[in-house]
């Protein structure tokens, strides 16, 4: 067949591939559980081919010796929108080998070719596929559109990394190999992640949350503790819709047992609308070829004013802290780069675009085992601001929930060290006074 034999012409081999690249360009990875695992586990091989290779990359799951072994500076460089445990070990090593990207992700993959096209660099798409049909031609990129289709269709060369375990995704995900310059073939599990059971403070910070969440409600639901504490919680409502930058496991178990339908969404009712998913295998196996689950674009998905057209949208992340004027630090521990601002603040404007809709930032009031509290007079010197104090709207910790749209300096600090940890409130206060926040 037609395809067939284009697939056989543009197969080649990965030394092959890689040395079909230019020696000093910009390579764009797929994401997180759709991170191109032969080519990032291998390029290092070929690190003769290259005068200076910048590797874009986000959320890097597994470890791969080109962004930390120091033998390769000068040879790559990972240019990354969010760190993974890979990526910050690698960062704490001091190599410049590793660089953050400061994003929003419904802007990352525009603004990321605009700064490569103005300097002048060849950019290429490196991603991984699910294995082409061979009646259409058509391959799918499976778990992660954040950036990916965008990125496809402005890059320069498009490499394609065939993999018999990337599941078959409905939505904004087909790309024929008439787009494609090259393939080559890299058979591996996709990454996986473990389910985090959440203990008793991330189910007591849920119950607050659950009730801020009416029936009917569209939800935007995080990953770790808290998240899934959330969705445990919210067991029993009616009716709610998903329209969230990441799907996870979570959601399967609410849309299994009645909680999630999706009927009552204003934006493709009936349908779960994401931009990327992580999780188990089970999660994969669940999402493949499943027409009710749609994978759309980042830059569409988390828009603040597509979030905003769902009626009583709501929107729950975490942070690592919070100050008494209401700054959210969720990324980084004073300079240090811990993860990356993602979608939060996407999201979290979005909501409150929304009629009826709720911008949620949740954390545990203390860190450390204990021996910090989480809501601060002012962020550590250096802390990057995630979610900020003119964006905040809801705050939850164990001891409560707090609305600060709209209120005072003062009120929002009054209101803040009412759901600190009782152990530091005494302490917040004074602090609040001293600096002058309240009289």
């Amino acid at each position: 067949m037609k395809w067939e034999a284009e697939y056989k012409k543009k197969l080649l081999s990965m030394e092959e591939a890689v040395r079909r690249l230019p020696k000093k360009g910009a390579v764009i990875m797929g994401m997180a559980s759709m991170e191109t695992q032969g080519f990032m586990s291998r390029v290092h091989e070929y690190a003769d081919h290259f005068d200076f290779l910048r590797i874009i990359s986000c959320l890097n799951l597994a470890s791969y010796p080109f962004c930390e072994e120091q033998q390769y500076e000068g040879k790559f460089l990972n240019e990354n929108w969010f760190y993974g445990p890979s990526n910050r070990m690698a960062a704490k090593k001091g190599y410049d080998l590793i660089t953050f990207i400061p994003n929003n992700l419904h802007q990352a993959g525009t603004n990321k070719l605009k700064a490569l096209k103005d300097e002048g660099l060849p950019i290429i798409y490196w991603g991984p596929s699910t294995p082409m049909q061979a009646k259409t031609g058509f391959f799918n990129i499976g778990l992660s559109n954040v950036y990916e289709m965008e990125v496809i269709e402005a890059a320069d060369t498009v490499v394609m990394e065939v993999n018999e375990n990337i599941p078959w995704i409905h939505g904004d995900t087909q790309v024929h190999i008439d787009q494609v310059d090259f393939m080559v073939e890299h058979n591996q599990a996709p990454p996986a992640i473990p389910l985090v059971e959440p203990g008793e403070v991330e189910k007591q910070i849920a119950t607050h949350i659950a009730e801020l969440v009416p029936d009917g409600a569209t939800i935007q639901i995080g990953i770790g503790g808290i998240p899934n504490a959330v969705a445990g919680m919210l067991k029993g409502k009616k009716d709610l819709g998903i329209h969230t930058e990441m799907f996870t496991e979570s959601m399967i178990d609410l849309f299994e047992e009645g909680t999630i339908t999706n009927r009552k969404k204003k934006l493709w009712p009936g349908k779960f609308i994401c931009t990327f998913a992580l999780g188990s295998q089970r999660m994969y196996d669940w999402l493949d070829n499943n027409p009710g689950v749609m994978i759309l674009r980042g830059n569409y998905v988390n828009k603040p004013e597509v979030l905003g057209q769902n009626n009583l949208m709501h929107s729950i992340n975490t942070a690592m802290s919070v100050d008494l004027t209401g700054q959210v630090g969720s990324e980084a521990i004073g300079p240090i780069q811990y993860s990356g601002t993602g979608g939060q603040l996407d999201t979290h404007r979005g909501a409150q675009l929304s009629e009826g809709g709720k911008g949620i930032i949740a954390l545990k009031s203390t860190a450390r085992k204990g021996s910090i509290s989480t809501i601060v007079p002012t962020l550590a010197t250096g802390t990057m601001v995630t979610v900020p104090r003119q964006d905040l709207d809801w705050v939850v910790t164990e001891y409560g929930a707090v609305q600060l749209r709209g209120r005072t300096v003062a009120e929002r600090a009054r209101k803040l060290i009412s759901i600190a940890h009782p152990d530091y409130q005494e302490e917040l206060e004074k602090a609040a006074r001293e600096i002058g926040f309240i009289f």
